[in-house]
């Protein structure tokens, strides 16, 4: 009696335990799929674009396959020479890493104030910052930005533009103060009681406990500015040797014969690529470390 009380329990629960496996085998299985099918379709053009870099003009203008039928690896040094990307890249460097150590800088210390000092006005300031996340900074605003840049002296230089991209940190202000929000505020009372005030717990406690998420807001306010186009076309107009990369590849589009050069556009396009996969690798570890944190929290 009781071995068969026994196996009709053990039937009951392999019953019950059954849907449940599936279901995970088949999320996980609808989870790798729609994973795959993303990526593909993110990896897709980068692909299209470097296979097509290898390809003479007439195999591009003709069309038919994405395979170069031979390579042409000297698309890459034409454009280089004919974009004079050495000048064009310092300068998107230039405006990338300044906007960069600009951005870090003003966000992080605006989330250590807003998180850890009470003051009047808080909840105001932090719904202005929530507010410019929902107002566009696009080409409406070109012509008051530039203005106010005349009126400083910067229209005719990248710093106007490093400022005004600067200006623009709600999104990496609000990362780096839920980053902030992790760290205990027991250190900073230790650091208090030793004689610490609160610049010196910023940049001596927590600026070095938030270094993943500075590794993160590196990452997404250096490609941003990378990608920059209108402002640095706007502002450079004057001054061509100061136009970033990503304006300088429209240099390629037209030959000396007034003939399209889309193969040279794309070698300098993948070419311009390389510097944001380096920015991201170097970023990678810092992202992963809060992407952990924030599973694990």
């Amino acid at each position: 009696m009781m071995e068969a009380v026994t196996d009709l329990s053990s039937s009951r629960a392999n019953k019950s335990t059954h849907p449940v496996s599936f279901g995970k085998i088949s999320g996980r299985v609808l989870l790798w799929m729609f994973l795959i099918v993303t990526a593909l379709v993110i990896v897709f053009p980068v692909v299209v674009t470097f296979l097509g870099s290898l390809m003479s003009n007439m195999e591009i203008t003709k069309g038919g396959t994405i395979f170069p039928s031979s390579l042409h690896f000297e698309n890459y040094s034409e454009a280089w020479v004919q974009a004079n990307f050495a000048r064009f890249t310092w300068n998107s460097l230039f405006l990338s890493g300044a906007t960069t150590i600009g951005t870090l800088i003003v966000a992080s210390m605006a989330a250590y104030v807003v998180e850890r000092i009470a003051f009047p006005g808080k909840a105001v300031f932090v719904a202005i910052q929530a507010s410019t996340m929902f107002i566009s900074i696009g080409a409406v605003v070109i012509r008051p930005q530039f203005e106010l840049m005349v009126k400083l002296h910067l229209h005719t230089n990248l710093w106007g533009v490093v400022l005004i991209l600067i200006s623009g940190h709600a999104y990496i202000f609000f990362i780096l103060l839920s980053f902030l929000q992790g760290i205990s505020r027991e250190l900073d009372e230790a650091a208090r009681i030793d004689g610490c005030t609160n610049a010196g717990i910023f940049w001596r406690i927590i600026l070095p406990l938030m270094r993943p998420g500075l590794g993160v807001g590196a990452l997404f306010t250096f490609c941003g500015a990378w990608n920059e186009y209108l402002r640095p076309l706007v502002f450079t107009m004057t001054n061509p040797k100061l136009q970033t990369l990503t304006v300088g590849l429209s240099y390629l589009r037209y030959g000396s014969s007034a003939a399209v050069q889309t193969h040279y556009m794309l070698a300098g396009a993948c070419l311009s690529i390389l510097p944001l996969l380096v920015v991201y690798m170097i970023a990678n570890k810092s992202f992963m470390q809060m992407t952990a944190g924030s599973l694990k929290g």
